[in-house]
């Protein structure tokens, strides 16, 4: 990347897009942040495929040992609406380039923890990189690429998350049993430190835009378009991890899948959900609407199949592979959603979707729970299906105010 580019603010770059060389150094930097979000989701991963062997070697029981999970998601959800708001008169790049390098941090403390302690602080700055990088990720891709092409560029940044929920769980595992679970932290810590390096080469001066504050995120909440984005993301999202948080129990008891079919249904999960991600951004370049409501009504129609034929293993492998491909789809369209409907203030707007994704899950996972405790594996589709529906229904309904338009 020439000297030029790097000290040409994203605002300049714009106007001079036309030429080839700018594109691709844009581009570039793109690129970049999915290599950032795989190493962030890689990172929380982790600890789910090597719990039972973290827990042993730290002589604390599973369940504390899972809380380093809970730290990560609590602190994500706090971090993600304050992060612009602490950084507001900073450098965007140099504020990207923190978060990887916390990253980098909380993968050491991680692979050198002494005790439950380390490991929870480790998890705790992971919870700010993750909550913070979320936050800012939409406004980024707004800015590094034409309007037009936002939906293409967040597709890309998403692909990040799609290879590691593919890889992170069984890699970490494999090199958990090969050379134990600090290694896989200490791998995770040098891919970290080869992103900061690509980062640094090709993400572009940013200053910052808005006015990050309390008065910005209640000004975002006057905003229909914004509110309905919030209502649609707690649906889908709950509706997700209502069921899928509980999909293995569900294969195991009513399809009576043996372990080897539930790690192949579960892969097909992840790798239709690669290609949901990579089809969403060309969708939402046409019609965000068809996008987020398809995403959402092929989810809901999935679950209703588990729910009637789920003992049938070739319409669990079906429906499951399909649930995957949709859901592949949701998250870049939610985004483009927030990001378009408020791209004066995209990271305010940001770190509110990532808080509403947060307690989503949460919920979505509780209830689940309850549902599955008080009716069998398939109490928490029934939930799934009827909150996909619902968010499903929503978007159908809106309009251009409420679900704006590429600019």
């Amino acid at each position: 990347m020439s000297d030029s580019l790097s000290a040409t603010t994203v605002e300049e770059a714009g106007a001079a897009a036309g030429t080839v060389e700018r594109t691709e150094a844009l581009w570039a930097a793109v690129v970049s942040l999915s290599l950032g979000v795989f190493g962030l989701v890689t990172a929380e991963f982790l600890p789910a495929s090597l719990l039972t062997r973290i827990a042993g070697d730290l002589g604390v029981s599973d369940g504390a040992a899972g809380q380093a999970v809970t730290a990560t998601a609590v602190v994500g959800a706090i971090a993600a609406p304050t992060i612009a708001i602490v950084t507001k008169n900073i450098d965007r790049r140099i504020v990207m380039w923190t978060f990887t390098l916390l990253l980098i941090v909380s993968n050491v403390l991680s692979a050198t923890a002494s005790g439950l302690t380390t490991l929870l602080v480790a998890r705790v700055i992971l919870g700010v990189a993750l909550g913070g990088f979320w936050s800012m990720a939409g406004a980024m891709a707004m800015r590094l690429v034409p309007a037009k092409m936002m939906p293409r560029a967040m597709s890309i940044v998403f692909t990040g998350v799609s290879v590691a929920t593919v890889c992170a769980a069984p890699v970490g595992a494999y090199i958990g049993e090969l050379w134990g679970w600090r290694a896989a932290f200490g791998l995770a810590a040098i891919v970290a430190a080869v992103t900061l390096v690509v980062q640094m080469l090709t993400i572009p001066r940013l200053s910052p835009i808005g006015s990050p504050g309390l008065s910005a995120l209640a000004g975002l909440l006057r905003r229909l378009s914004v509110r309905m984005a919030i209502a649609a993301t707690l649906l889908i999202a709950s509706g997700h991890f209502a069921g899928f948080t509980y999909i293995r129990p569900f294969l195991e008891n009513v399809t009576k899948f043996e372990v080897e079919a539930i790690s192949l249904t579960l892969l097909g999960f992840g790798v239709a959900g690669f290609f949901g991600n990579l089809a969403s951004g060309f969708l939402i370049e046409r019609s965000l609407k068809a996008n987020v409501g398809i995403g959402a009504l092929v989810i809901a129609v999935t679950a209703l199949a588990l729910v009637l034929f789920g003992s049938a293993d070739w319409v669990s492998a079906i429906a499951v592979t399909a649930w995957g491909f949709a859901f592949g789809m949701l998250p870049v369209g939610l985004q483009t959603w927030m990001v378009r409907a408020a791209p004066d203030e995209a990271e305010s707007a940001g770190g509110l979707l990532v808080t509403a994704f947060q307690v989503a899950i949460a919920g979505g996972a509780i209830f689940g729970g309850l549902l599955v405790d008080g009716f069998g594996a398939s109490g928490a589709f029934v939930y799934a299906g009827i909150a996909m529906l619902l968010g499903a229904l929503l978007v159908f309904s809106l309009g251009g105010k409420a679900l704006p338009r590429a600019v």
